[in-house]
């Protein structure tokens, strides 16, 4: 396998600049490239969205192109060198990249080592096999939830610790993924904003400084840092379908 992934928490971090806190790790994994096409699906000011990330990654020397001013984003997935799948609502996301269908060339050039994937938030999301662990609220029906399937677990980006001090009654984000677990047995990375996942291959190294939460079941969750060798996780088996076996 050669995949070549960054997937980032989030986009914005308080009190930064917009994809500051990942500069860093933006500059490594563009090194050498040229041009980044970018997907605005998840929000609806596609423009706006695409002009945006154009001035945060012009210092790194990188045209951006939006998938959205292509005739035709399929064909121009299939010679991209860089795909950005950007924030915002996971499920509107999921149903513009059906809509395309991008499912099956992303996830077949991805492995190949063809393309290199950049996700950040719902885009993160659509790097799992589906997107069961997103936050965000289904104001669209996609066709299925099954995502790229470019890791064999599931990510809950944003993930939030509960405040022992908030008077909150609804479920805590530990309580959400306990009970996803309940009815799905696959691993899910709670990862905090301000840390993302560089896999390279077979190697997936957690970066950033919040760090992230294993949940799996029956097991209490597990914390790791900055620099946690996470590679185990890519030896799980491949699935699309984590939920209970059909009757």
């Amino acid at each position: 396998m050669h995949e070549n992934l960054l997937l980032l928490s989030n986009s914005a971090l308080h009190g930064r600049r917009y994809l500051e806190h990942a500069r860093e790790a933006l500059s490594a994994f563009l090194a050498g490239r040229r041009t980044v096409h970018f997907a605005p699906f998840a929000l609806a000011d596609h423009d706006g969205y695409t002009a945006r990330v154009r001035d945060a990654l012009q210092p790194l020397g990188v045209e951006v192109i939006g998938l959205h001013a292509v005739e035709d984003a399929r064909a121009t997935v299939e010679r991209a060198e860089v795909l950005f799948v950007g924030g915002g609502n996971t499920f509107r996301l999921l149903k513009s990249v059906q809509r395309h269908r991008l499912l099956e060339p992303v996830r077949r050039r991805v492995a190949a080592g063809e393309l290199a994937y950049l996700g950040s938030s719902a885009g993160t999301n659509l790097a799992c096999p589906t997107v069961r662990t997103t936050n965000d609220m289904p104001i669209v029906q996609p066709d299925s939830l099954q995502a790229f399937g470019l890791l064999p677990f599931q990510i809950n980006p944003h993930y939030q610790d509960a405040d022992p001090a908030s008077t909150h009654m609804g479920e805590t984000r530990e309580e959400r993924l306990r009970q996803f677990l309940e009815e799905n047995d696959v691993p899910v990375l709670g990862i905090r904003e301000g840390a993302w996942l560089r896999r390279q291959g077979e190697s997936l190294t957690l970066g950033g400084t919040t760090g992230a939460l294993l949940f799996r079941r029956g097991a209490e969750p597990t914390p790791y840092g900055e620099g946690a060798d996470l590679s185990f996780l890519l030896r799980l088996p491949a699935r699309f379908d984590v939920g209970p076996a059909p009757a």
